[in-house]
């Protein structure tokens, strides 16, 4: 199709053979080359310059010239966070849904939650948390190399993060989003950290946002009393690979749970098309997405069986053990599922980082906001190990165990 409306030359394969030696991971992340008798790698024809500057356009050309390095590790150097103005406390909900304080508290250890309203925007809650990471990382927006936005609920079906790096100013930046609901900001950090060390980037902004009061059918008690709005970031920096931050990580996927929590497409009638004559052509389908169903004790059973599992899987690709971890940091769902998981680990409450009391679930935003508040608070100090750990809708679940600063 390309070549039928002259963008690239047919009589120019795109792919070659070359004689680049393929390369393999060997942890903790220095590239080695395979001892391979056949020493042909493929490589992409772009970089011999075989599509001309006026397809790629000048700024990727240049782009494709930048050297990359590899093999370096990645450290965690700022954070960021930002929530809605308005609370809603459980009295509140208690106003227009039969529950109490008492009885949300008891089930899930949540006091309050906040969500957005008015002409708040999710985007601007995940703009404020980045440019909080920038800021303490002393970082310019223009050295920027990378956006990861890890949100489920972006202001624009299309994806936020490229809304990021306009506002924010990152020119140099290119950007997408991951969808991966409460696991997502784990997701994005880890899928940062392997664009430093096998990529060359220096610089990458990971932000977790969700706004799920938007999905929430507040006539039930079971959904409402759980979700608020928030946005989270940190900035990921490049360093040297004896330093690196990244110390194991431990992902998973099950569609088969994927029925405990969701929030699917419903579609609605829409207007018949015709042609000119009057003729019906055909009736397209409008859909938007349905309140969220989720089965809570199934949820909770997977958590306390599989985090610890993946936590552990992380510690030990890691070479560590629990008493090792400075900080225990979950996704934060509910209070009865971190001090399960914690109990089964053997981490003592002090080592737990909660503020799910303040803000109730936040999916993607419930990690990066519980560090951010948590270093902020001079609780979290450079060098400190954190086991950290999202989990959720899909259902996703993954670990990593990281350094501080």
């Amino acid at each position: 199709m390309a070549a039928s409306l002259g963008l690239v030359s047919p009589q120019i394969p795109c792919i070659r053979r070359g004689n680049l030696a393929p390369c393999s991971v060997s942890r903790p992340g220095v590239y080695l080359p395979e001892r391979n008798p056949m020493r042909n790698a493929l490589r992409c024809c772009a970089l011999e310059r075989c599509v001309d500057d006026s397809v790629l356009g000048a700024t990727s050309s240049s782009k494709l010239q930048k050297s990359r390095l590899v093999s370096m590790g990645s450290k965690l150097v700022g954070c960021g966070s930002a929530v809605p103005k308005t609370t809603i406390s459980n009295d509140d909900l208690a106003q227009f849904v039969e529950t109490s304080d008492e009885w949300i508290h008891v089930r899930t250890g949540i006091r309050n939650r906040r969500v957005l309203i008015g002409d708040e925007t999710l985007t601007g809650l995940a703009l404020e948390a980045a440019s909080g990471a920038l800021h303490m990382a002393g970082i310019a927006a223009v050295d920027v190399d990378l956006i990861i936005m890890c949100t489920s609920t972006p202001d624009d079906l299309f994806g936020g993060g490229s809304l990021i790096q306009r506002d924010l100013g990152c020119k140099n930046a290119w950007t997408f989003d991951i969808t991966a609901a409460c696991s997502g900001f784990v997701v994005g950090l880890i899928t940062a950290t392997r664009f430093i060390k096998g990529g060359g980037y220096k610089n990458i902004l990971v932000i977790g946002a969700d706004a799920l009061s938007r999905y929430v059918d507040w006539t039930d008690r079971g959904i409402c009393i759980l979700f608020g709005d928030a946005a989270g970031a940190v900035l990921v920096q490049a360093c040297d690979a004896d330093e690196d931050g990244l110390l194991g990580f431990d992902l998973h996927s099950d569609g088969h749970g994927h029925r405990h929590l969701k929030a699917t497409a419903v579609d609605s009638e829409a207007q018949i098309i015709s042609n000119s004559n009057g003729a019906a052509i055909f009736c397209p389908k409008r859909a938007s997405y349905s309140c969220i169903e989720m089965n809570g004790k199934e949820v909770f059973r997977f958590a306390v069986r599989c985090v610890p599992q993946s936590i552990e899987s992380a510690l030990q690709e890691a070479g560590l053990n629990c008493s090792n971890i400075d900080w225990l940091l979950l996704h934060q769902a509910n209070q009865r599922i971190i001090d399960a998981v914690a109990t089964r680990l053997q981490i003592p409450s002090e080592k737990v980082i909660s503020n799910l009391a303040n803000y109730g679930n936040t999916s993607a935003a419930s990690i990066p906001l519980a560090l951010d508040e948590a270093v902020r608070a001079g609780r979290v100090k450079e060098g400190d190990v954190i086991a950290a750990s999202g989990f959720g809708a899909g259902l996703t679940w993954g670990s990593t165990i990281v350094r501080w600063g």
